[in-house]
């Protein structure tokens, strides 16, 4: 453990806290300042522990500097309140001797996982790793990567031996981006380690600040299971219901009167149908099925609800090109507006947005494709998806619109909104999540909903 003296080291950046020690005697450091990782470093920090936030992205470390976040998790209230020591200094990790990573961890182009963040950043933290040092991983992985692949890592960039020199832990992140209920404080913790020692450490650490409780895992595995399969669920009620939907059209059901009639009994599960994306859901069980293929067990359930959730942009697009061929408007002659880009409404977080299938699926048809977000940041959108939105007063009437995102902007907007978006107010509005209302339908639109 760090000698509390070397809070000498906070001199200057930390004069202000007065060097305050925590009951756990703990010198933090945060690395990756995402979605994850900020609001946990200004949580620990405004409780008064000595925090390094650390990114590589300069520009990222500047924009917080300036009291910015552009994810939204955080305010410039909280910002300012937070003594944090921001920097893109990799050398600023040896002022601390607990690491929190909350690096991303994808997966490719193969649904394979990518850990090649995860694994870069354990041999920065290998660089500096001190006798006594505890490393914590929040970021997702399949059960055994703590360990099987952090560790040998940091081991040998280090030279230090895991249990004699230095110890691990895993605490999987439950942040919900735009939930204002759910905070980082206010969602009990799972906490694990590679030790007893090291796990009532770990667990006295995010003692300080959550509020909702600690659960103490009693291995590391256990911890990483517990977070793949919390995303895995609710991937599979998903695909459930998406699978439902498809059946229902077929059948000339209305899918949302359906759940609403089936809701009413008690223990009636509340998921709808919609596309999957952002950065848990779409991603975490790939990390499972990959990890129980190496196992030689091939998954049934968990791929199937994968292959159906996938393939929901190409049957909405599908499903639009026939209501707006039987129209009279041939595809390669249609105009479709895009209406919302990022994978969840009033969050600009891009990443895995599965609305860029129905994009591409109706590209394929030869429609053109316009797109809008209120929330999204175009630069962004324009590098990780290839799009390029446009303010939605900009865009030209389109024969069909998409609503594809639930924002704000577009639900108070309501119909008008809508039918301003159409030639002459007609056409074909494909509402993804239901969001409109369906008693109020504008004469001259069609609504399709899953």
């Amino acid at each position: 453990m760090l000698d509390p003296n070397k809070a000498a080291l906070y001199q200057g950046a930390y004069a202000k806290q007065k060097e305050i020690i925590m009951s756990h005697n703990r010198l933090l450091s945060i690395i990756g300042l995402g979605y994850v990782g900020l609001p946990a470093a200004v949580s620990f920090a405004r409780a008064g522990n000595h925090v390094v936030a650390f990114d590589i992205n300069e520009q990222r470390i500047a924009e917080l500097e300036s009291g910015v976040d552009h994810t939204n998790e955080v305010t410039s209230e909280e910002l300012a309140s937070a003594s944090l020591h921001l920097s893109h200094d990799k050398s600023d990790l040896q002022n601390a001797d607990f690491h929190i990573v909350t690096v991303p961890t994808p997966i490719d182009e193969n649904n394979q996982p990518d850990l090649s963040p995860l694994l870069s950043a354990s041999h920065m933290i290998g660089s500096y790793l001190k006798k006594g040092d505890i490393v914590v991983y929040e970021s997702t992985v399949y059960p055994g990567a703590t360990e099987e692949e952090c560790v040998p890592i940091l081991e040998s960039v280090s030279s230090l031996k895991l249990g004699e020199d230095f110890s691990v832990g895993y605490s999987p992140e439950r942040i919900n981006p735009g939930d204002k209920e759910h905070r980082f404080e206010t969602i009990t913790k799972v906490v694990s380690g590679s030790d007893e020692r090291t796990l009532k450490i770990v667990a006295d650490v995010y003692g300080s600040v959550i509020t909702a409780g600690i659960h103490q895992a009693p291995t590391i595995r256990t911890a990483e299971a517990a977070k793949v399969i919390e995303n895995t669920q609710r991937d599979l009620n998903i695909a459930l219901m998406n699978e439902l939907s498809i059946i229902f059209h077929k059948l000339g059901i209305d899918t949302r009167d359906v759940l609403a009639a089936a809701g009413t009994k008690w223990n009636f599960l509340p998921f709808v149908p919609g596309l999957v994306g952002g950065h848990c859901i779409g991603v975490d069980p790939y990390y499972l099925t990959h990890r129980a293929e190496k196992a030689g067990y091939i998954p049934e359930v968990i791929l199937a609800g994968r292959r159906i959730n996938d393939g929901m942009g190409s049957y909405l697009a599908a499903e639009l090109v026939k209501l707006m061929t039987a129209s009279g408007k041939a595809a390669n002659q249609s105009v479709v507006s895009v209406l919302g880009v990022t994978f969840k409404e009033d969050v600009p977080d891009v990443r895995n947005s599965r609305i860029i299938d129905v994009i591409a699926a109706l590209e394929s048809y030869g429609v053109t494709v316009q797109s809008s977000d209120p929330v999204a940041d175009t630069e962004t959108v324009s590098r990780q998806m290839g799009l390029n939105i446009k303010p939605i007063d900009t865009l030209p009437p389109a024969d069909a619109v998409i609503l594809g995102v639930a924002h704000n902007d577009y639900i108070s907007g309501g119909w008008p909104m809508v039918a301003a978006r159409l030639t002459d107010g007609h056409g074909v509005v494909c509402d993804i999540k239901g969001a409109l209302d369906r008693k109020t339908v504008p004469d001259g639109i069609q609504l399709w909903c899953l």
